[in-house]
């Protein structure tokens, strides 16, 4: 049987399937490496890292399973980052990652002097997109920008890697602050703001499109034939793809390192107030996106302060106290994006008493989690969508008791897809369809991906959490101005 293998290049590990054609899980593994945070609020990553991850991640996924059967490789990867080549195809310094909160004011700048960005990208400028960064890069790091020979995101560093071609897809792209969404093409007007020139930036392709074949190096290194290579996808619209999110309206929240609400549209639209991304989707229309930065990683700090290992032992119980929880959490750990676009927003827990248990705090980090995607999924209804059902994926979706805060937080039934690697598995099903196993995406979707579970919303505990969801909001609000004199 033909198989393919689907990466998802996240911000802590890299997750590699092994997927049959009938869309059979057949092998998985996973890969971590480091994020570095040079100062307060920075984030970065060495892209070399990603490869050595990759590299032996595959070997070790192809160890049991012949190797020549392999047919494609799709990519799924975190969004927004700046990798910078130099003429020698050498990476000039390290990756600046989507969470990177440096570039405030170039955000400022953009936002300000732009008077029509939204009109030349459907989006207005956030903290992690790629645009700011390049002029941060521009007037921090003079020496280093002018010798950018090639601009590429994350996951297209590892396609130019294993195939040698340049080429983004539209999703990635999208977020960069750079294309022109509804054009879906560079924006001249950004480029030259950004000091850019087109032959810098990748050649753009549908994320089902072949990029190349893999390189003699890694087909030898893997034992394989000749394998084609997907362009890809950023993460959220792989793991859309992966999850079944292929049709208009439909909604996708992932629970990884951010947290995303992701809703599917075949035309083309604009949040009025830019508090949703606008970007082209994996299946070649569109979506609509809110975005938060902390997700997940909320409980692994949390975790982590604690000195815990045993996650479910912490979560135990802690449904009793659901929608009577005292305590609440802002979940701001790196600024925030949707719908704030906060970089100075900072986390804080709030509420406590003598009284207040470990338990109790745990419960609140993952409702404060859920009342920010709660932010994003109101922002999605006021632009006339109808969200009454995500599917949800991401690590944190492993969680029963995160499952059932999201159903009743937000109000929605919650579907849990069969293989819950939603970006990994959506680029293998990039791959098949870059082979020609599947006329389409949607065709994919259709044969490939069902679900295993619906949590249904409890109507008690959704009313119980109304009210702590606006206790929420208040205290955001009410904070705003004392975290930018932080």
């Amino acid at each position: 049987m033909n198989t393919y293998i689907g990466i998802d290049l996240g911000t802590s590990a890299v997750k590699l399937l092994l997927v049959g054609e009938d869309g059979k899980v057949l092998a998985r593994e996973s890969r971590v490496y480091p994020v570095m945070y040079p100062h307060s609020g920075w984030s970065e990553q060495d892209p070399d890292e990603w490869i050595s991850a990759v590299e032996s991640g595959i070997s070790a996924l192809l160890s049991d399973f012949g190797p020549k059967d392999v047919k494609g490789i799709g990519c799924g990867g975190q969004m927004h980052g700046l990798v910078a080549l130099d003429g020698d195809d050498k990476v000039i310094r390290p990756c600046i990652l989507w969470n990177d909160g440096r570039t405030a004011k170039e955000t400022e700048f953009i936002n300000s002097t732009v008077k029509n960005i939204s009109d030349l990208t459907a989006n207005i400028a956030f903290a992690g997109f790629t645009a700011p960064k390049l002029l941060w890069l521009r007037d921090n790091e003079p020496r280093n920008f002018a010798r950018i020979k090639k601009i590429m995101l994350p996951k297209d560093y590892l396609t130019y890697r294993l195939t040698g071609e340049f080429c983004t897809d539209f999703s990635d792209a999208s977020g960069t602050l750079l294309l022109d969404v509804k054009k879906g093409d560079w924006s001249e007007d950004m480029c030259r703001l950004c000091g850019v020139k087109r032959e810098q930036l990748p050649k753009l392709l549908q994320s089902y499109e072949r990029a190349g074949a893999l390189k003699k190096k890694y087909a030898d290194m893997w034992g394989t034939g000749e394998v084609i290579v997907a362009a890809g996808a950023g993460d959220n619209a792989a793991a859309a793809v992966g999850t079944g999110n292929v049709h208009d309206g439909d909604c996708t929240i992932s629970l990884g390192t951010s947290g995303t609400v992701f809703v599917s549209q075949d035309n083309f639209s604009v949040d009025a107030n830019n508090a949703l991304h606008s970007f082209r989707h994996a299946n070649g229309k569109f979506h609509l996106m809110g975005c938060i930065l902390s997700a997940a990683s909320c409980n692994a700090w949390w975790m982590d302060v604690l000195g815990a290992k045993d996650m479910p032992a912490e979560q135990r119980g802690c449904e009793q106290r659901m929608g009577a929880n005292d305590v609440i959490f802002l979940p701001y750990l790196m600024g925030e994006r949707s719908p704030h676009n906060d970089v100075n927003a900072r986390c804080a827990f709030i509420g406590m008493r003598p009284d207040t248990t470990r338990a109790d705090m745990t419960l609140a980090v993952m409702e404060g989690v859920a009342f920010a995607l709660r932010d994003c999924v109101e922002v999605a209804r006021t632009n006339g969508l109808v969200v009454s059902r995500a599917k949800l994926c991401g690590g944190g979706a492993a969680s029963p008791l995160w499952r059932a805060v999201i159903a009743d937080v937000c109000g929605l039934k919650v579907d849990i897809p069969l293989v819950e690697e939603g970006p990994a598995y959506g680029a293998s099903m990039l791959a098949m369809t870059a082979c020609g196993a599947y006329a389409g995406v949607e065709e994919a979707a259709a044969a490939l991906v069902s679900t295993k579970e619906t949590i249904e919303p409890d109507p008690a505990v959704c009313a119980a959490y109304e009210g702590r969801y606006k206790l929420f909001r208040a205290l955001y609000a009410a904070l705003k101005d004392t975290f930018a004199r932080w």
